[in-house]
This record gives C-alpha cells, structure tokens and sequence, in this order.
C-alpha cells in the first residue's frame, strides 16, 4: 500500500518527541531533518520537499510551540497542516457542463490504466444517477477498443466506436450520438504512448478543440514515482489539464507522486485507484490522506465503506435476530461476507484512529485466508445445522471437516467463539433493554479477527 513506508518513518520520528516534556529549536530542527530524509526516501520532488520543510519548521519553531503544554502534538499539527497544503487542503469534485451532454476526456501515457479508470468513473457517476456514454478513441493500441467494450460490459454502459477511424471524428460523433439518445455523460478514451510525443499531443489538442469538454482529466501511475510528476508537468503545460486521477495506489509505492503532482501542476487530485472493483476509485480527501500517512486513521473512509457495504434492510433484519437472540450462522455468515466487501482486514486496521500509529501492522500476521475457511465450513453445513449448531455431533463434523477441507479442531474452535459471541449479545441485549440502535455490526463483538 501507498506511503506505508513514508508512514512508519513519520510515526518514529514523532514518537521521539513525544517522550520530550518541550521542545527546543535543536529538536525541532533535527526532526525536521528527518521528516525531509523520509519525503525524500518516498519519492516526493525535490523542490517541493524543500519548500515543505521551510514552511513547517517556521511555524513550528516559532514562540506559541516553545511555551506549548504538549509542543510535539503542534509540531504534528503543522506537519499534518502542511501535507493537507500539499496535496490540496479540500476534495475537488467533478464538475458538470449547465448543458448536457457534459464531457470528460481522459488521457495519459499507456499502460497507466487508463481504459479501466474511464469504466469506473463512468460506473461512479452511474451510481449519481447519470447516463455515461463511453467513447473509444484509442484506435492505434491493439484490441484497446475491445478492451473497452469489455470493460462497459462489466458495469452495463454502453460503448461508442467506428473501428480504427480519426479519433477527432470518432469524439465529435460521440457527443452527437449522446445528444440524440439522452446520454448525459460522455467520458472520451484517448490514445496513450509510451513516451510523450508531438503527434500524441497534437491529436488530443485537437479533440479537445472539437468536443471543448468540460474537463481534462490526467491518468497517472502511482508506480512510476517521480516520472509520474514530469508527466503531468508536460501534459498540463501542452495540453492544460483540470485534474487527476492516481491509479495503482494499492501497490508497492512509495506515494510521493500524490504528494507532488498537486504541487507542480497547481491541479487537484480527484480520485486514487485503490484495487480493480469499481468502488476502488475513490474520491480523493487531502485530509483524510494526510491522517492516515500520519497514523492519525481515517473515520469517515472507514464509515464510507460500512456504508457501502451494509444493506440497511438486511441490517434491520439482523438488528432483529440479535435481539431475539435468534441469530444463527447463516446470519454469521451473511456478516463476515459483507466485512470482506470493506476490503482487506489490514487495510480497513489502518484506517482506524491509533492503530497505525501504536502497531507496525507490517508486523502483525493478519490471515485473509481464515475468513475463507470460516466460510468453507459454514456452507459445508445443512440448512438445520447452520441453524441449530447443537445437533452437530463427531460424524456430521467429519463430513463438515471433509467437506470444507479444514479439521474437526477448526469446526469446534469456530462453534466456540460462535457461543461466546451469542452470550455476549445476551448480555448487550440486557443492558440495552427498551433501547435502540443495537447496529449490525455489534454482533461480530465476539469474534476475533484472524491475526
């Protein structure tokens, strides 16, 4: 995951101070020193590192610090501060044309993942309410075109295309189709290279010209760090680009293309690609980021995420059961699949206040796999004993076991923590007698993560 390593430096640092009752300049200066080293080592430019370190370590050498109760909590402020600085201070949404169709263009070298962020934009703005028409224009790459169908397939939304046509063509016929059968988003799929060139920019110079879309939207690889600003540079200085969206941030990279293409271009990050579902386009929070690169967690993400994931009718349902004490394992079931559409279990960890901070989650051995046996066993189960677990005696758990591919001690040890958490939901239920608001996911109290 993005900034891990930048992350953990931070935290070290900050957990020197921490133990200091003040702070003097010489402190100050010497975690300073080390805060630069770490925006360095995770491939932050250069240039704006520098501007960064003047700008924190005025505020945080100044006289309010030095007669401060806890000064290393303000020299965390002002880090913090200036890392939400950095990369925006405020989410900048998409904006839409007063008159419809609204079009995006979106452009970026090949192999930056492109074709896949057009679909799951155009799936994001479908769950807005729009009807996004997507248009293939890149007619050089080999089967690009069919990759974009395929990737309009997944996510139902319909592609336009002329074959290997001119790409200017192809965008101004797009629109008119658009216009003509109420779609009210038009999201344009251009050409990439591997390099930049001027026959690549002279072409989107001239879509742009054609179709005047609302915004340029700039595809950038997280992964290829510094390369990934001096891409932006030159597409913003050719082209003029309105924002960014950052793919890739999942994997191994360090993070300072986030914490640096704001800063050079002077255009906010819009979205980060977090994975390859849908939902891991998400919208880009200066903030939020901020506090998860500082171990601070991420709340509202974590509560997006619930939100997603949870069915409000299922939820009530569940409310129910638990408080009826009917709860079974279907109904476990049902509550750890929903858990695992939040993402991974390291992942959703990091976004909780304190947790990346005080634990080396590097370090922690979190089994994704566990959850996959739970579930092996549970559907390995008849309907009347996922529903009545006290009829499972030696020879049904065998068959359990054989079937789930797990072991007898498996089935006990789940069956185990299944009664202590219906014990602990009895109790919940006596102590909020008569009260609302009991939430589905307090029925997993009991249940300890796979680590």
């Amino acid at each position: 995951m993005a900034f891990e390593s930048l992350s953990g430096k931070l935290q070290q640092i900050f957990a020197g101070l921490r133990g200091k009752g003040r702070l003097t300049e010489k402190d100050v200066k010497a975690a300073m020193r080390e805060v630069k080293l770490a925006l360095l080592e995770a491939d932050v430019n250069f240039r704006i590192v520098k501007d960064f370190i003047n700008k924190v370590s005025e505020k945080a050498v100044g006289e309010e610090v030095l007669s401060g109760l806890n000064p290393a909590q303000q020299v965390i402020k002002f880090v913090n501060d200036g890392l939400v600085e950095l990369m925006g201070s405020s989410q900048a949404k998409l904006t839409f044309s007063p008159k419809s169709p609204t079009v995006y263009m979106l452009a970026g070298l090949q192999g930056a993942g492109k074709t896949t962020t057009v679909g799951k934009l155009a799936g994001q703005l479908r769950k807005q309410g729009k009807r996004p028409l997507l248009a293939a224009c890149d007619v050089y790459r080999p089967a690009a075109i069919k990759q974009l169908q395929v990737v309009g397939a997944n996510y139902n939304i319909p592609v336009f295309e002329m074959g290997q046509g001119d790409p200017v063509e192809i965008s101004q016929k797009a629109v008119e189709h658009a216009k003509a059968n109420n779609f009210d988003v038009v999201i344009i799929d251009t050409a990439g290279r591997l390099h930049i060139d001027e026959e690549l920019m002279d072409e989107l110079v001239n879509i742009k010209k054609e179709v005047r879309p609302q915004e340029i939207l700039l595809v950038v690889d997280a992964m290829t760090g510094q390369d990934a600003v001096n891409v932006a540079e030159a597409f913003n200085d050719k082209l003029g680009i309105d924002g960014v969206i950052i793919t890739k941030m999942d994997g191994d990279t360090r993070g300072g293309a986030a914490l640096s293409v704001r800063a050079v271009t002077g255009k906010p990050i819009k979205y980060v690609g977090m994975g390859e579902k849908l939902e891991d386009l998400e919208p880009f929070y200066p903030d939020r980021m901020a506090s998860r690169i500082l171990g601070m967690g991420d709340v509202l993400g974590l509560i997006e995420k619930a939100q997603q994931a949870y069915d409000e009718e299922q939820a009530k349902e569940l409310e129910k059961k638990m408080r009826t004490l009917e709860f079974n394992l279907d109904d476990f079931l049902s509550q750890l699949q929903q858990i695992k559409k939040m993402g991974p279990l390291k992942d959703i960890m990091k976004m909780l206040p304190g947790v990346g901070g005080k634990i080396n989650l590097d370090d922690v051995n979190i089994d994704e796999n566990a959850t996959k046996h739970i579930e092996a066993i549970i559907q390995s189960m008849t309907k009347k004993e996922r529903q009545d677990p006290d009829i499972l005696n030696s020879s049904r758990k065998r068959r359990i076991a054989n079937g789930s591919g797990t072991s007898i001690q498996d089935i006990n040890k789940l069956l185990k923590q299944f009664e202590e958490m219906k014990k602990m939901m009895k109790m919940m239920n006596s102590m909020t007698k008569g009260k609302k608001g009991l939430g589905a996911l307090g029925g997993l109290g009991g249940f300890k993560l796979p680590f």
